[in-house]
């Protein structure tokens, strides 16, 4: 313990803790993308590395966000969020839209533009605008609570402009995507607690989101997300199969079938797993194998002690970014620190609680390790402003600069970080003035006589005194 105490009292071990925890965590998904594709990419295709050179695409691109995020400061995030949000609301509305005119007057394209349910395709361009939203939420809200400071006792001073544009990107999202949304709340939920919220802010803020839960759950029988209208509401199904399920036999042909092949696999994998690439569930018998269910094969194939690994190095992702909220000292990088630890360390709870059965089933991806392209971008490039907040930090900010690196490593890797302001001296008070002399009090009306004058009188006595 000794020797982990003074492993983390180093100046920079927030930063390559980041890097560790994240590179470990992308390399594991790699490995595992292509465990989980490789055979149904071979049958179909005749490339076992198909998915895999794809998600290797995205993960470049990633870095690179990653590289161009740890250069930015502060300030530039703050100036990105409000363009970001605006962006963002714009392609979810788009979505939105193009979704609803499917659906109600079968119209599927715009041109090059057409919905695939939760991605957008802008001709050869294809995104997830949900991911856009959450980077640029924890932007736009660090700074909006950052200006607000300590009025945020204030009920008003939440309820503009922070709760309505809250409210607004949770309709735009939820209501094609719950579980999405539920990382979104996750992230408020953070943002709120780092600048310091009461309590009771927080159990209006359940009460409302309770209610707002429950007519999304709701609006799935109208066709909202994957359901059609007048067919079975598929999110009821989820929370009914969750809270009383059915019969294992029953569970093969109907809405807990996922559940029922994620636990065959974990009970296959054992303590040990299979092998890595062995899995035999991932054979078109556990749908969403790459995605949403990717954690079960990691269960099926590297057994509890890979995902005993999976969960530690998101325990320590979350460590460092609580670690990196608590010691900057720029409120704005506090507040964004704190509600990306929220989000990604929320969305693995959720996913990895719905995959073993504690939690309800959301459909959202596991960060860093399921398949996904904008998902994989947009998470990187997160930790890249995480990693430049870790730089920072007011003793890695005096240890970079007490020895900087080469020129060429801040050309390339990064710069500088700015040295924490320096206190100002407090200015110690006037010394009192000495008192008047009485002699000197007694001439006091020759002390309001211009000098001119008092000069003409001192050299006029001395005269008569000649004379005299």
């Amino acid at each position: 313990m000794a020797a982990l105490r003074g492993l983390l009292d180093r100046p920079l071990a927030s930063y390559y803790l980041l890097l560790s925890s994240a590179g470990l965590l992308l390399l594991i998904g790699l490995t595992m993308v292509f465990s989980a594709t490789s055979v149904r990419d071979y049958a179909q295709g005749g490339n076992a590395t198909a998915s895999l050179t794809k998600q290797a695409i995205f993960a470049v691109i990633g870095i690179v966000a990653f590289w161009a995020c740890q250069r930015l400061p502060a300030r530039t995030f703050r100036a990105v969020g409000w363009p970001a949000l605006g962006v963002s609301v714009v392609l979810l509305l788009l979505l939105n839209a193009l979704v609803a005119l499917e659906s109600i007057a079968g119209v599927e394209r715009v041109g090059p533009i057409y919905a695939e349910l939760l991605w957008l395709h802008l001709g050869p361009i294809q995104l997830q605008p949900s991911e856009l939203a959450k980077f640029a939420l924890v932007l736009w809200g660090a700074d909006v609570v950052a200006r607000k400071g300590a009025k945020l006792g204030w009920w008003r001073e939440l309820a503009t402009p922070l709760f309505p544009v809250v409210g607004l990107l949770f309709v735009l999202v939820g209501y094609n995507d719950l579980g999405t949304m539920l990382c979104l709340l996750a992230l408020v939920v953070g943002l709120l607690w780092a600048a310091g919220v009461r309590m009771r802010v927080f159990a209006t803020l359940t009460a409302v989101g309770l209610v707002g839960i429950g007519l999304l759950v709701a609006v799935a029988s109208l066709g909202a997300g994957s359901g059609e209208k007048g067919a079975e509401n598929y999110r009821l199904a989820r929370l009914t199969t969750f809270f009383a399920p059915p019969p294992p036999e029953q569970c093969k042909l109907e809405e807990c079938y996922q559940i029922a092949q994620a636990r065959y696999a974990i009970e296959n994998g054992g303590w040990f797993g299979t092998g890595l690439g062995k899995s035999t569930l991932k054979w078109e018998w556990l749908p969403a194998a790459e995605n949403d269910f990717i954690f079960a094969v990691i269960a099926e194939e590297l057994g509890v002690v890979g995902c005993v690994v999976v969960v530690a190095l998101f325990a320590v992702l979350a460590y460092t970014g609580l670690r990196i909220a608590g010691r900057v000292a720029d409120p704005f990088r506090r507040l964004a620190a704190a509600a990306v630890t929220a989000w990604l360390v929320g969305q693995a709870v959720i996913n990895i609680g719905g995959v073993i059965g504690l939690l309800p089933l959301t459909g959202v991806p596991l960060p860093f390790i399921s398949d996904g392209g904008s998902a994989l971008v947009v998470t990187l490039a997160a930790v890249g402003m995480l990693a430049s907040f870790a730089r920072a930090e007011p003793d890695a900010a005096r240890a970079l600069h007490a020895r900087p690196p080469a020129r060429w490593v801040r050309l390339v890797w990064a710069p500088l970080p700015p040295l924490p302001g320096r206190r100002r001296r407090v200015a110690s008070p006037p010394a009192a003035r000495p008192p008047v002399p009485r002699a000197r009090e007694r001439r006091g009306d020759d002390q309001a006589v211009p000098r001119g004058v008092r000069a003409d009188r001192t050299r006029r006595g001395a005269a008569d005194e000649r004379r005299r």
